[in-house]
């Protein structure tokens, strides 16, 4: 388990972009459970249908893409503050299946398909009280600062 504490050191994201709040279970090499805490108090919520306030699709993906950060990061046993960065740099075969409220939980799970060169492919899913909310194939890219 990490805290948000233990998160930001391998992750460079800080407020209001930092979309992992824990990590619940973590395989090095493998896969990684995380949530997000969707509250009303979001920044983008003023601009996203502020009548009928939905996460925007583009901040799961992110959210997934971090979640596969934080799994890569452990796995190579590298920080930020080791020089590394971890872009995300693509995603495939995205899906959209129910809106992300105020009031969700948001579960970001990871699993590593394969790494070639510094390009890492994850099967990512987020999913509400088990209910799929999005799914997607995200690559990301170790890179030297």
């Amino acid at each position: 388990m990490m805290d948000v504490n233990e998160i930001r050191r391998y992750l460079p994201h800080r407020y209001p972009f930092l979309l992992v709040d824990r990590v619940v279970d973590i395989k090095l090499g493998e896969s990684i459970v995380a949530y997000k805490n969707v509250t009303v108090n979001e920044p983008f919520f003023n601009g996203h249908f502020p009548d009928h306030p939905v996460m925007p699709g583009v901040l799961i993906i992110e959210a997934m893409a971090q979640a596969a950060g934080v799994l890569g990061f452990k796995t190579m046993d590298k920080t930020p503050q080791d020089g590394s960065i971890y872009y995300f740099v693509g995603a495939d075969n995205t899906r959209f299946k129910r809106p992300v409220v105020p009031g969700d939980r948001v579960q970001l799970e990871a699993e590593i398909i394969t790494e070639r060169r510094g390009i890492w492919k994850f099967a990512c899913k987020a999913t509400v009280d088990g209910e799929l909310a999005c799914s997607a194939t995200i690559l990301c890219a170790d890179r030297k600062l």
